[in-house]
C-alpha cells in the first residue's frame, strides 16, 4: 500500500504567504481556478493558523459554505477596512439590496445583473441623486472587482455599456453584513434626502 507523504507547514510556507497577501490586500481569496484554487485548498488545511494570525489584526476568517471563497472580515476597528466615496457607498448599498432580493427569490443561483439593472436600482433607491455616468460607474465597478466584491465584464461594444455583466459575489454581503432589509433601509434613508449625507 502506498503511503501518502505528510505535507508540513514548511512545504506550504510560500503558499501561506501568498494566501495572507490576498486576504490582507483584497480581503478575499477566490479559489475557483488556477493558482488561486491551489491556494484555496492549501488554506483549507490551515484554518486555525490563518484565523489566529488574522485575529491579531481584528479580522475574522470566514469561509463561504457554498463556494470556494475565503474572506477576511473586520470584527471591529481596523485600518484595513475599505473606505468608499459617497458614490461608491451608494453603489455598494444598491448591489447589497439586489443581492439580498435575488438570494431570497433564488437562493442557489449565481447573482448576475447588468449595468442597466444597477442604474435602475440607483434611480429607485436614491431618486434625488444624479446617477453616475457610464465611465464613472465603470471606474467604481472596477474598484469593487479589485476588492473581490464583484466580477465585472464590460460589454465589448462601448455603445452597449448598459449590457455589461456584473456578478455580485457573496463577499459583498458579508463585507457590510446588515441583519435584514430593515437595517439596510435605515442606512439608505441617510442618503435619500436631497443635500444631506451622513457625517464622515
Amino acid at each position: 500500500m502506498k503511503i501518502k507523504p505528510i505535507r508540513t507547514k514548511a512545504d506550504h510556507r510560500a503558499a501561506l504567504k501568498e494566501i495572507l497577501g490576498e486576504l490582507l490586500g483584497t480581503g478575499v481569496l477566490l479559489g475557483d481556478e488556477g493558482r488561486a484554487r491551489e491556494l484555496y485548498l492549501t488554506a483549507r488545511e490551515y484554518p486555525r493558523e490563518l484565523a489566529e494570525f488574522l485575529a491579531v489584526l481584528n479580522l475574522e476568517l470566514v469561509p463561504d459554505p457554498d463556494r470556494a471563497i475565503l474572506q477576511a472580515r473586520p470584527t471591529g476597528d481596523c485600518a484595513l477596512v475599505a473606505s468608499f466615496t459617497k458614490d461608491e457607498t451608494l453603489l455598494v448599498l444598491a448591489l447589497w439590496r439586489i443581492y439580498d432580493d435575488e438570494r431570497m427569490a433564488r437562493p442557489s443561483q449565481t447573482i448576475i445583473v447588468t449595468a442597466n439593472d444597477v442604474f435602475a436600482r440607483l434611480k429607485l433607491y436614491f431618486e434625488h441623486i444624479e446617477p453616475p455616468s457610464d465611465s464613472h460607474l465603470e471606474r467604481m465597478l472596477t474598484r469593487l472587482r479589485r476588492k473581490r466584491l464583484i466580477r465585472f465584464q464590460r460589454h465589448e461594444d462601448a455603445q452597449r455599456f448598459g449590457e455589461s455583466a456584473i456578478e455580485i459575489l457573496p463577499t459583498l454581503a458579508r463585507a457590510i453584513p446588515f441583519e435584514d432589509a430593515a437595517e439596510w433601509e435605515q442606512q439608505v434613508a441617510l442618503y435619500r434626502q436631497p443635500g444631506t449625507e451622513p457625517a464622515s
